[in-house]
């Protein structure tokens, strides 16, 4: 293992970056390259079953690399949460980068943080090559830095938090998401991520009715219309159908799992 990523001169408090990542060679050197002068220590969780140039990235951008069989989101940065040994603790996945501004500003922040245990950042997402800042996307923000002993992630399979014990206060500099490289890849990742959703439901006891199958063509009116989402014109709307047939494609997996059980 290689020593952990320093530079004292940019920043005068301990802040662990902490990452999980699986087949993640396209986008991870990116993140760990936004890093880099701002953390001093980078740990990344690499799930066992990755099978791509993953660790090797890891290696080479000096960060700390452990190994962990996946179970969901929540417990995997849990996990990798108690790896790290900073005061701080900056949580980023591996398609997002931390822009120039809100270097910055966790720089100027954790200096002087007084007794605020959490800074929620906005994100700006960008997809197809823009960023759409309607469509119910233009003001997502998430709590990504925090005291390390005051906070932790909760949740399940999908939609993990960051459970905070204190204030949390809100930055202007933002994380830079890009989720999706184009539509193939947005498509795999959908097929995995309603699936999950599908058997979340079914395990909370949640059924499939008929009015779900109103859900596409609702959704997509109120990202592309109610929020305005054909303002980022093609590549917003694009976004919306997606997304509208997302949320649909969850409850028909949900129906599957139904009938199976009955069967």
């Amino acid at each position: 293992m290689k020593e952990s990523i320093q530079n004292k001169t940019s920043i005068a408090v301990d802040l662990s970056a902490v990452l999980i990542a699986k087949d993640e060679e396209r986008d991870l050197p990116a993140a760990l390259s936004s890093l880099k002068g701002l953390a001093n220590e980078i740990i990344v969780l690499v799930d066992e079953s990755s099978g791509d140039r993953t660790s090797q990235f890891v290696e080479a951008a000096g960060a700390k690399i452990f190994f962990r069989k996946f179970d969901d989101f929540a417990s995997q940065k849990q996990a990798a949460l108690e790896l790290a040994n900073g005061s701080w603790a900056l949580s980023l996945d591996a398609d997002e980068r931390i822009s120039d501004e809100l270097r910055r500003e966790i720089i100027e922040k954790l200096n002087a943080p007084g007794d605020t245990a959490a800074f929620d950042i906005p994100f700006q997402v960008y997809f197809l090559g823009r960023r759409l800042r309607f469509g119910s996307l233009g003001a997502e923000s998430h709590v990504r830095l925090f005291r390390r002993q005051k906070a932790r992630f909760t949740g399940a399979q999908l939609h993990e938090g960051v459970e905070v014990q204190g204030p949390v206060q809100r930055l202007r500099g933002a994380i830079i998401h890009e989720p999706y490289r184009d539509l193939s890849d947005y498509l795999v990742k959908m097929d995995s991520y309603t699936t999950l959703a599908a058997q979340k439901r079914f395990a909370q006891g949640r059924r499939f009715h008929c009015w779900h199958h109103l859900l596409l063509p609702w959704e997509f009116f109120v990202r592309a219309v109610l929020k305005l989402g054909f303002l980022d014109g093609c590549p917003g709307l694009v976004w919306a159908g997606l997304s509208a047939f997302h949320s649909w494609l969850k409850y028909v997996k949900l129906k599957q799992l139904e009938q199976g059980e009955q069967s």
